[in-house]
């Protein structure tokens, strides 16, 4: 199955259920991004809007384990492996 930014986008509702379902600290590092792009199974997430309400906190260390979390997510619902990466 050939899946697209656009189909990403149209079943990421399906993906945060199953991440809050999973690992609820996940889902919240991850409900607020964009999907940025999604090419050679990379998908990349833009936090520039959350960053305008973000405190002093920076959780750039648990990070890591929480992207290990929404990438099997996105494994279960589209039956892809992919790679998060975020926009600088």
């Amino acid at each position: 199955m050939d899946t697209d930014l656009g189909t990403l986008r149209s079943r990421w509702n399906e993906v945060l259920d199953l991440l809050e379902s999973n690992d609820r600290i996940a889902w919240l590092v991850f409900f607020d991004a964009r999907l940025a792009s999604f090419e050679n199974n990379v998908l990349t997430l833009d936090f520039s809007d959350a960053r305008k309400f973000a405190s002093s906190h920076e959780y750039q260390a648990v990070r890591p384990k929480h992207k290990e979390v929404l990438a099997s997510a996105i494994n279960e619902v589209f039956g892809l492996d992919v790679v998060i990466e975020e926009l600088a």
